[in-house]
């Protein structure tokens, strides 16, 4: 029985498994989720920091009417603290130091006159001081133990920061799956070979390959031939091993589409097999009990590409527990009909307006073999299969590849 987009997908998420964690090193972490709390180990900022280069003083010799203060030190970044020992005098400050203690108050060099005389400087303030200006005070920004990054966080630039500041040198991320990419049929040929005409370079497994790459996913492929023993033999050794399985092509109603048949036999359960969608409507789901859960993409490269992105990729990150990220729309640029009633995955170009309105405008595009169509469009536009006539103006979800 076809199955309806909404009823896949569902049907997809709801085989959703966490592939457990791993420990990795801070600085390798980026782009995967986080699986344990992070909390401060001493107080940010650690010290009352000074903030802009220039002089330290105590307030209440300023507040008396001094004016006028001779240097006794001068405090850098990454020095012990000092401390001053005449009120009537400053310290010179440096941005990042340790505000030196028996002073509460910084002035910044732009608003002072400095002088020398025979070695002596002497600063003049110019300006109206306020009492504690300057100062980034001991941990005004995070208490010592205050959580800082919770269980699902995608660690990015500043995740990677603040697990350095808090010398998180090891950190246990979700474990990223073993991904076997399957490419089947005796037509196709490798990459580095000249195809005879009735032959085709391999192609979709790269494809699908360099989207789980800048999806932070690796995986490997193998090659099958549209032969059943073969199937058997080699699908079994890797459904052992993997714990996801991407195979594309032989999974339509032809002859020599042997897939969901060695599928079955080796002990697969089928959760559906098309799906009521244009492009990839031959589009096989199936789990093996305690083992990896296989997507059996079409072969046409469009149909597999949307496919992967429309319910393949969503599937991993879920695993994976990225944050869920929230369904975009774009406004159609010219009218589309569709008579078929299937949802149609449309290739679209995208644009951003300086109004914010996000608009989708059809690519050229020749049918579900017309991989070049790909390189002209952004995404994928769903347009439901209840309607024919999908007017200019109007918004409809989008899933983007680009």
């Amino acid at each position: 029985m076809m199955m309806r987009v909404s009823e896949a997908f569902a049907a997809v998420m709801a085989t959703v498994r966490d592939f457990g964690t791993e420990t990795v090193v801070f600085d390798a972490a980026c782009g995967r989720v986080l699986r344990e709390n992070i909390a401060a180990d001493r107080p940010f900022p650690p010290f009352d920091r000074v903030m802009m280069d220039g002089i330290a003083i105590h307030f209440d010799s300023y507040e008396r009417g001094q004016r006028i203060f001779g240097l006794e030190d001068v405090a850098a970044a990454g020095m012990p603290t000092l401390q001053l020992a005449n009120f009537a005098d400053c310290m010179e400050v440096m941005t990042g130091a340790v505000l030196p203690e028996n002073t509460d108050t910084v002035i910044p060099y732009e608003h002072l006159e400095i002088t020398e005389h025979e070695g002596f400087r002497r600063f003049t303030i110019l300006k109206d001081v306020i009492k504690g200006q300057h100062i980034h005070r001991q941990a005004s920004d995070v208490p010592q133990g205050h959580t800082l990054l919770q269980p699902g966080a995608l660690i990015g630039a500043a995740e990677a920061g603040v697990l350095a500041t808090v010398g998180k040198t090891q950190v246990a991320v979700s474990r990223l799956p073993r991904i076997v990419l399957v490419a089947t049929g005796n037509e196709l040929v490798p990459v580095e070979q000249t195809p005879e005409p009735h032959q085709l370079r391999i192609s979709n497994v790269y494809s699908l390959r360099a989207a789980l790459q800048q999806a932070g996913l690796p995986a490997e492929y193998v090659h099958l031939t549209d032969d059943v023993a073969h199937l058997q033999e080699a699908l079994g050794a890797i459904v052992k091993e993997a714990d996801v399985l991407i195979c594309t092509g032989a999974v339509s109603a032809g002859r020599f589409d042997h897939l969901p048949e060695v599928l079955r036999g080796l002990g697969a359960q089928q959760v559906f097999h098309t799906v009521q969608q244009r492009p990839g409507k031959p589009f096989l789901f199936c789990t093996f009990p305690g083992g990896p859960a296989v997507f059996g993409l079409p072969g046409n490269p469009v149909s597999g590409f949307m496919c992967f992105y429309r319910y393949v990729l969503p599937w991993l990150r879920a695993c994976l527990q990225y944050p869920a990220a929230a369904q975009e729309y774009a406004v159609l640029e010219e009218e589309v009909l569709f008579d078929k009633p299937l949802e149609y995955y449309l290739p679209v170009q995208l644009a951003m307006h300086n109004n914010g309105q996000l608009t989708a405008k059809p690519a050229p595009y020749h049918g579900s073999g017309d991989l070049a169509s790909l390189l002209h469009a952004d995404a994928f536009m769903a347009l439901p299969a209840e309607q024919q006539v999908f007017p200019r103006g109007h918004s409809f979800p989008v899933w983007r590849f680009r």
